[in-house]
Formats: C-alpha cells, structure tokens, sequence
C-alpha cells in the first residue's frame, strides 16, 4: 500500500475514530437513547391544551369587554360585560346628542346633562378595566378544580375539593 505522508495517517486516524463511535454506540444500545423513546412522553391533558395566558385574556377584555372571558369558558360573564359594554356605550352617545341639543337650544339643564354624559363614559371605561381584570383572575384560575363546594357550618365555612381519581 502507498504511503501518502500525512494526509494519509490523518484520514487513517479518522476512520479509527468513526470505527470507534459506531461500535461505542451498538454496545451502548437502546439505553443511550432512552431521551429520545417517545413512550415515556408525559401525555398533557386535554383542560390544559387549551389554556389562554392570563395577560392575552387581560388585552383581550381590555380590548373588547367579554372576549377574555370568552376564551376563557366563562360565557355568561363575558356575555354581561358585553352586554353592560352596548348600554354604556349607547347611553353615553344618546346622553351627548342630549347635551348638544340643549346647547344649541340654551337649556339650563345643559350642566347636569354634560354631568350625565361623563357619569356614562366613566361607566363605559370602568366596564373595559373591569372586564380585563376579571379575565385576568379568571385566566389564572382556569386549571381550579369546578367542583369545589362551600357550605354553611355550625362555627364557620365548610369547602370540600373532590381528589383526583
């Protein structure tokens, strides 16, 4: 066999490496890839798939009263705060076309009804921050269990949580 110097003792010296690793790796067997063995996979459950975080429930309230809440399986509070969210909304636009009229028309009434008109838009802004706070805790709260059960006692309250099966 020719000699080819160093660039054939270096190539000669690689290949014992790679001989080396491959037979490292049949003597090792399956135990060195146990990582990588998808039957020990920790399965997830199927409540905590879907699970929203309570900041994007917290924007989304924000956002648009009762989306949060939506996202969240908390449908008849979400559809509260939407619904509080058209009376305010309504209320206050119904209270500044009053405001105006009585403006073009000189009422001595134009003060309270400018009063009447803030009244409604605190109203209407107190229902976004209070819908993206309640998202917020409900977010928070998703993976409690639902059947927890308070209930009146001779020297207190009484809460049952039902264990796992």
């Amino acid at each position: 066999m020719p000699d080819h110097g160093a660039a054939g003792a270096a190539a000669r010296s690689r290949g014992a490496v790679t001989r080396f690793l491959i037979a490292l790796g049949l003597l090792a067997g399956p135990a060195a890839l146990a990582a990588q063995d998808s039957t020990r996979a920790i399965p997830l459950s199927p409540d905590t798939l879907h699970e929203v975080r309570a900041v994007n429930a917290l924007w989304r309230s924000l956002l648009i009263p009762g989306w949060g809440q939506a996202v969240t399986h908390r449908n008849g509070t979400g559809a509260a705060f939407a619904v509080w969210e058209g009376v305010t909304m309504m209320m206050t636009l119904k209270a500044q076309q009053e405001a105006n009229y009585f403006a073009r028309t000189g009422s001595y009434n134009l003060r309270s009804k400018r009063q009447e008109v803030q009244d409604w838009a605190v109203l209407w802004i107190f229902n976004h921050l209070f819908a993206g706070a309640e998202a917020f805790v409900s977010a928070h709260l998703q993976d409690f269990p639902k059947d927890l059960h308070f209930q009146a006692a001779p020297r207190g309250i009484g809460v049952s949580v039902p264990l796992g099966r």
